[in-house]
């Protein structure tokens, strides 16, 4: 019986689709793929939480529609930041709700929780869990994944990661590793900035190294990946890009925001408010230092140019960024093909720009970004190599890819 219903599962998952895969075919396999490939005999009879966003997707079919189209038993779903359906601004308050598109119960874990609490997962015994990452540490999905296994580990509750591509690949390692003075929903691991792990190694490594709060071991599986090798960026995945969230519209964007979201602790504006923000950044002081821009783009293999610009709210994406309505000068940033060290461009970039507009300033901010204490006498600092090597010692043996 159990393998007559896979069969069928399986056909009418094909059908879904067959006319979203006609054109495309990846090289990876994310962990959502195989869960339906491989896995979907194990959903039988089990009642099932997603925590999920619009990034969990096979081609360009949701993977909730999947599930319900194949008459998985799916209570409730659970809200990262930006929300299920990705509505939401960055750092925008969400509450409870109902999804209009499925009419299941939506529990927020960016709002008055970040955990979820007994009474969301009642009637739950498997939460599914399915985000794609950045690779930053400072990107709230991997404590977000963090509070759902210790939830999952107090209420006796399994949980499943459906892997997917770090998107800047598993070798570049770079920046402070955390300090735990500065543990916050934006630094929830123990890690460099760029942590070169995916979030199913990453949830390994979180448990076997004691960082989480758990009563008891978690039961967790990661859902490997297939075809993904750690030397892969994104665009050698084959995969199609689905925004993580409103700020990070392709993966360029998402490759530079590893250094220049330490803008976003100062005054200076990281481009929210534009429609290329961190590729966009600016204050109304600014005066551009030609000769040092040259040599920033001769040494991280990227074009910069000088422009004027007016942030603006947008709906669904900026709510009233920095100098909304001001004019800024500043820089554009063009990441070439070849574009090298993110984290290590961001500290200069941002070191020139507290140099060349005056009146900016660091704000408490950047100590959780950054995982170490600055003031506003400092300049980042490069300081990271000995904390590296040690931690990608310490991470070898929850390294689940080649």
């Amino acid at each position: 019986m159990r393998k007559t219903l896979t069969i069928l599962f399986l056909l009418q998952y094909l059908c879904l689709n067959c006319n979203s895969n006609a054109q495309h075919h990846p090289i990876v396999r994310t962990g959502a793929e195989l869960l339906i490939a491989e896995h979907l005999y194990e959903l039988e009879g089990r009642s099932i939480g997603l925590v999920m966003n619009p990034t969990a997707r096979i081609a360009n079919v949701h993977l909730l529609d999947t599930l319900l189209q194949l008459k998985v038993d799916i209570k409730a779903l659970f809200s990262p930041e930006h929300g299920f359906r990705g509505q939401f601004s960055d750092g925008e308050i969400i509450e409870d709700g109902i999804d209009q598109q499925s009419g299941l119960p939506v529990y927020s874990l960016y709002g008055a929780t970040k955990k979820p609490t007994q009474e969301m997962l009642k009637g739950i015994d498997l939460l599914l869990f399915d985000m794609q990452d950045v690779g930053a540490r400072f990107y709230t999905f991997n404590s977000t994944m963090r509070y759902v296994i210790e939830a999952a580990s107090k209420y006796n509750i399994e949980i499943w990661i459906l892997d997917r591509p770090n998107p800047i690949g598993g070798e570049y390692v770079s920046g402070w590793v955390l300090d735990p003075e500065f543990e916050s929903m934006v630094g929830s691991h123990f890690t460099p900035v760029a942590h070169g792990m995916t979030l199913g190694e990453l949830a390994l490594m979180g448990i076997g190294e004691g960082w989480y709060q758990l009563n008891e071991d978690p039961q967790i599986k990661v859902i490997k990946m297939k075809g993904w090798t750690r030397w892969m960026r994104w665009p050698d995945t084959g995969l199609p890009w689905i925004p993580p969230s409103p700020n990070l519209p392709t993966f360029e964007h998402a490759f530079v925001y590893l250094g220049t979201c330490f803008i976003e602790g100062t005054s200076i504006s990281e481009g929210r408010g534009t429609s290329n923000p961190f590729l966009t950044l600016g204050a109304p002081d600014y005066s551009s230092d030609i000769a040092h821009l040259n040599i920033l783009k001769e040494k991280y293999k990227v074009e910069i140019d000088t422009l004027s610009f007016k942030p603006k709210s947008i709906p669904g994406k900026s709510f009233h960024p920095k100098y909304e309505d001001v004019l800024l000068n500043g820089i554009y940033i063009h990441p070439k093909i070849d574009f090298i060290m993110p984290v290590e461009f961001g500290v200069e970039v941002t070191n020139h720009f507290l140099k060349n507009a005056p009146k900016s300033r660091f704000k408490e901010y950047i100590d959780l970004l950054t995982g170490k204490k600055f003031n506003d006498t400092d300049s980042l600092k490069i300081s990271w190599q000995n904390e590296v090597n040690n931690f990608k010692m310490k991470r070898k043996k929850y390294l689940l890819y080649q």
